[in-house]
């Protein structure tokens, strides 16, 4: 089944814009105590897209968009973060992680994340989901800012948090990576040029197109059959439907309608898809965890599921009104 949750090195690789029929690809850095990157990218340094009025908000009701979709626990916990973070200036490149009991590797991500990419600064915001260990605080230590929610509610919820946050605090470009270590920071630089270059308002990282240390045959062919099943879907040729490493502009995250609590890679790229937003895939490398394993169930399970997912997310987005993106050139 899909592995939303895996390395090498890649050349840079020109990215392309995902349509019917096709597919879509650059990364450096450096934060905290080390050094990230495995060679020289485009520089994009202060070529930062001229920001769009914000009228991309699809014909869905407000409750199930943006800040309308946060439930109690979140805006509560969106408040006190708000209220810790007041002084911190604002960075145009938001890291949004979801964590759950992963303080063996969420050090490890935050420090590896760079500190600016493709000359743009950037933070690292992880929203720590109900998690019953020394996640929250191995993660503010190693330079995160962080929101801890009470309760487990799935990466989707955290993720959805997380997205409100980065808007919150002037974000104009957000990267999704996993809490597990599973991808590479030098890749970030890489999924980011696209939305610099102004081709796309959403970039999916491809392992496919790139690498992959996942050895599980089940898992990977479940990738090329769901890839293959949202291709056809959504008429996008899409190559990886469960990447854990993307990029987008924070407008769309507050565009398309994110229910999932958990399985919300597929629902998002479906949502993107059909909204009319413009999606790249560019080639990435997936690693082996750093520690511990999947959260997601055994692969039957999993597969079950994220077709759900997938199906659930399709139908809602046909019998509309869909998440639009209205500034599309």
């Amino acid at each position: 089944m899909p592995n939303e949750v895996e390395g090498g090195t890649a050349a840079p690789v020109a990215a392309r814009e995902v349509q019917a029929g096709e597919t879509g690809g650059s990364g450096t850095g450096d934060r905290g105590t080390g050094t990230r990157g495995s060679g020289p990218g485009p520089s994009y340094a202060g070529r930062v897209p001229d920001a769009e009025p914000s009228t991309a908000r699809g014909g869905h009701p407000a409750s199930r968009r943006g800040e309308g979709g946060l439930a109690e626990v979140d805006r509560e916990v969106a408040a006190r973060f708000a209220d810790k973070y007041e002084g911190l200036a604002s960075v145009p490149v938001a890291v949004v992680v979801a964590a759950y009991n992963e303080q063996a590797t969420v050090g490890h991500v935050v420090k590896d994340t760079p500190a600016e990419v493709a000359g743009l600064p950037v933070e690292v915001i992880v929203v720590v989901d109900g998690s019953s260990d020394a996640t929250a605080a191995v993660a503010e230590e190693s330079g995160a800012l962080v929101a801890d929610v009470p309760v487990n509610r799935g990466q989707g919820a955290a993720l959805r948090l997380g997205y409100h946050l980065a808007r919150q605090r002037g974000a104009r470009f957000v990267i999704t990576t996993d809490a597990d270590g599973q991808w590479r920071a030098a890749d970030m630089e890489r999924v980011l040029a696209p939305l610099l270059a102004g081709e796309a308002d959403f970039v999916n990282g491809s392992r496919r197109l790139g690498s992959t240390a996942n050895r599980d045959p089940v898992r990977n062919v479940g990738v090329v059959v769901f890839a293959a099943l949202i291709s056809l879907l959504t008429g996008r040729r899409v190559t990886d439907p469960a990447s854990g490493l993307r990029a987008m502009t924070a407008e769309l995250t507050g565009s398309v309608v994110l229910d999932q609590p958990q399985y919300q890679s597929s629902e998002l790229l479906i949502s993107a898809a059909l909204g009319g937003f413009r999606i790249v895939e560019v080639p990435i490398d997936m690693q082996a965890r750093r520690s511990g394993h999947t959260k997601k169930g055994g692969n039957l399970v999993y597969g079950w599921r994220f077709s759900r997912v997938v199906v659930g997310t399709w139908l809602r987005e046909r019998r509309g009104p869909r998440s639009t993106n209205t500034n599309r050139s």
